[in-house]
């Protein structure tokens, strides 16, 4: 049917057509946001590891030489088969293998780890699809986020977020605190250490390493710069080379005399 000079569209189909244009512009942001996580996890796929862990039994548990098993995540960031994941992941492993997400089984060597910083290097001796690395230091607040990794054994689980917050401490399993730690709203579980976080064009902005049990949506990852940092160091001398003042202080209260004679305002002091 067609419309003749003096006819007009009824009120009914304008209201409908406007309905479908409002419709169509509201799933366009969706439709981006979509496009943009899957090319993301198409892309990166193939260069996240699953690592599958070998740790000696504990003292008085060991049968017939049988170890304890364990599993997280990887990722390749040079095409000659270098790997990053979590130091607490590989520190103490008697054995390493790592599959893939074609399915292949590779044997993985630990070349070193930095338990400061929760960062550890292996290799396999094969090729690997390699992941870029960008940088931490120009992140915002809000921007999106994208984590793959292995959860409860779940392997090459994707999760989009949003990175909730920046410059955050953390503080390892030696003590020392972590800095440059990106706080996301990532959907993560135990076996997703290691495992990258990506931004929007494919590029590693950190590594995941932690996740507050109990919570919702608070999640942690280092800071891609002080990974490729710790990863540098780790390949020329398999650890990292700390400078230290050898001075020791700790916290004491000032005796009364000393703050009286000074006129000291403060109850404690530093003492070496």
């Amino acid at each position: 049917m067609s419309l003749s000079d003096g006819d007009s569209i009824p009120p009914e189909s304008q209201h409908d057509a406007r309905s479908l244009d409002a419709e169509a512009r509201d799933d366009e942001p969706l439709d981006a946001y979509s496009r943009t996580v899957t090319r993301v996890a198409e892309t990166a796929m193939p260069a996240v590891v699953a690592i599958r862990v070998e740790r000696s039994a504990p003292e008085g548990r060991s049968r017939a030489g049988l170890g304890v098993s364990g599993g997280a995540s990887g990722f390749a960031f040079t095409p000659d088969g270098l790997i990053l994941t979590n130091s607490h992941v590989v520190h103490d492993a008697r054995a390493l293998r790592i599959v893939t997400a074609r399915g292949d089984e590779l044997d993985a060597e630990r070349l070193g780890d930095d338990p400061h910083t929760d960062t550890a290097l292996i290799r396999v001796g094969a090729p690997m699809p390699a992941l870029g690395l960008g940088s931490s230091r120009t992140l915002r607040v809000g921007r999106l986020a994208v984590a793959i990794g292995n959860p409860l054994g779940f392997d090459y689980t994707v999760t989009a977020a949003v990175v909730s917050a920046l410059g955050r401490t953390l503080r390892a399993s030696s003590g020392r605190l972590i800095e440059d730690v990106v706080q996301t709203d990532a959907a993560l579980n135990p076996g997703n250490s290691g495992g990258p976080l990506m931004d929007s064009r494919g590029q590693v902005i950190g590594m995941n390493t932690a996740v507050i049990l109990g919570a919702q949506g608070i999640c942690f990852a280092i800071g891609i710069d002080t990974v490729q940092r710790v990863a540098i160091e780790l390949l020329r001398h398999g650890r990292v080379r700390r400078a230290s003042l050898g001075i020791g202080a700790q916290t004491v209260l000032i005796p009364q005399r000393l703050r009286r004679h000074f006129e000291l305002a403060r109850l404690r002091g530093f003492a070496g």
